[in-house]
């Protein structure tokens, strides 16, 4: 039962560690660029929420997601319209990416100026501390809370991408913009409102990671490594495959954990290199 209950919250930290991924997955299938300061942007949003929760101490901590989502939103589109879309303009790949990578930095840095250093975590009072039995094992609610929710999210994803008319303005856009912008649609918009959604999912997935750990300034760094790990392991552009790619990370590193309690990520890192060896494009990908 030891055992079972190392796997049951590996699958549930996975659906955290699939939030990590799915924006990623988002900005990656639509614009073809890697977003490296996506971790960055999860460790603000967790900084955002701490503050909201500070000037907003009546709210329940999970209500705190939707103040955080909106900032995030409003961040992502504002970033994108005003720097990204004008490197994608370069027609080099390479701009976009550099330019992402500055951002981090400069994310980074300004979060150690502002905040300080020193490790934060957002209280929840007695929500922290709920749990219930299954089958014998103690279950907390906030890891089961964090699964539905990323659940959620990601059939809410896949009904707008697949059902609505934005949707299919995305999937044209993403196949070919220039097709795409003879039909009417403006593929700069779409960018913009994509990497808005694209923080706003951080941005949840912020808020969650600050009420289950610790977070500092420097965390966004292993929350890019993950979000890259689990939309590799899933398969490029599957958003359900960064769900799978993320439980089968979080289960990974907690049965690592439980093998030797120094181990950290390298079971989840062991687990993403096998991976790529016996097949490199993924859980949903195409075989090599």
């Amino acid at each position: 039962m030891t055992w079972v209950s190392t796997i049951i919250n590996g699958s549930l930290l996975g659906g955290l560690y699939g939030l990590f991924g799915v924006g990623l997955a988002l900005v990656f299938g639509v614009t073809r660029i890697v977003n490296i300061a996506h971790g960055e942007f999860i460790a603000l949003a967790a900084f955002i929420g701490l503050g909201a929760s500070a000037l907003l101490p009546f709210l329940h901590p999970l209500l705190l997601i939707v103040p955080v989502t909106a900032v995030s939103f409003l961040l992502g589109y504002a970033l994108q319209a005003a720097l990204i879309n004008r490197a994608l303009k370069l027609n080099n790949m390479v701009a976009p990416l550099l330019l992402t990578f500055g951002i981090s930095v400069v994310a980074r840095n300004m979060m150690a100026e502002g905040f300080g250093v020193s490790p934060r975590m957002i209280k929840q009072g007695d929500f922290a501390q709920q749990s219930f039995e299954l089958f014998g094992m103690k279950i907390g609610v906030l890891p089961v809370v964090t699964l539905l929710i990323a659940i959620g999210l990601f059939l809410a994803l896949e009904i707008i991408l697949k059902k609505t008319k934005f949707g299919r303005m995305v999937r044209a856009t993403a196949d070919n913009p220039e097709i795409a912008r003879v039909m009417g649609i403006t593929p700069d918009r779409v960018y913009s409102i994509v990497t808005g959604v694209s923080f706003a999912l951080a941005g949840v997935a912020g808020v969650l990671l600050a009420m289950r750990t610790t977070f500092t300034p420097f965390s966004g760094v292993e929350r890019l490594l993950i979000s890259f790990e689990v939309v590799v392991l899933g398969g490029l552009g599957s958003f359900w495959g960064a769900m799978l790619g993320g439980i089968a990370l979080g289960i990974a590193q907690l049965v690592g954990l439980k093998l030797n309690p120094n181990a950290g990520f390298l079971y989840a890192h062991l687990l993403f290199l096998a991976f790529m060896l016996v097949r490199p494009n993924g859980l949903f990908g195409a075989r090599a």
